[in-house]
């Protein structure tokens, strides 16, 4: 329990910082990469770990300076989801067969599939803001065969768009004294609020797709009583 408990320290705000101050940018760029680019990063504090590196380069530019900071943590997630793009490329259809463990999310990766089946490449900027889904979304796109180019446009987009929201967001939050006062709880509602936007559009989405599905039905069931009618007025 002791171990466990160690561990999940690390996850929370005091424990990234620690691992800031510990590993510095590198430690930081081997995370974002690993998160994006790994199909085992699935685990790893993405957004925590970018609100609270500006933070940090808010109130200790001794340790990262934010301008370093967003330069190459872009860098690093762009080259992770290119990366993940490449494994799926290499590895093909095949890799839904993979059996689920402790360091591969099966479940994560066929959501991950469905949701790119739904809304197409835009999949891999929205899947930036998203936890879990931004493991395995560069990944699907490379078995689906997106075309390079086009991907590389979304990666970039979404990667920048990622980094530099999260960070600036620490960074300038992180000089009220209010938020260094109460950072957990203000993490956790920055966080929430970059979800909304996504989580609203994926509700609509599914708001709409019930409503087709029930006036699909409708006109199934008129149809068939149409066909019925002549038989029942034979008879």
């Amino acid at each position: 329990m002791e171990f466990i408990h160690s561990i999940m320290h690390y996850f929370s705000v005091e424990g990234i910082q620690e691992i800031i101050a510990w590993g510095g940018l590198a430690i930081l760029f081997a995370i974002i990469f690993s998160e994006t680019g790994l199909l085992v990063g699935f685990f790893l504090p993405g957004d925590s770990l970018l609100v609270v590196a500006g933070f940090v380069a808010s109130s200790r530019p001794d340790i990262l300076n934010i301008w370093h900071v967003i330069f190459w943590l872009c860098i690093a997630a762009i080259a992770g989801d290119s990366v993940g793009y490449m494994i799926g490329k290499k590895v093909g259809p095949a890799l839904y067969n993979r059996e689920q463990s402790r360091w591969f999310r099966k479940d994560h990766l066929l959501k991950t599939k469905a949701f790119y089946e739904k809304y197409g490449g835009i999949t891999i900027i929205l899947a930036r803001f998203m936890p879990f889904v931004r493991t395995f979304a560069p990944t699907v796109a490379g078995v689906a065969e997106m075309s390079y180019p086009r991907f590389i446009s979304f990666n970039c987009i979404g990667g920048i768009a990622w980094v530099v929201s999260m960070n600036v967001i620490g960074y300038f939050f992180g000089q009220i004294p209010f938020v260094q006062q109460h950072l957990e709880k203000a993490l956790i509602l920055i966080i929430v609020l970059s979800v909304l936007p996504v989580g609203i559009h994926a509700w609509k989405e599914h708001k709409a797709d019930k409503a087709k599905e029930a006036s699909a039905s409708v006109q199934d069931s008129a149809a068939a009583e149409i066909q019925e009618a002549p038989i029942a007025k034979e008879a």
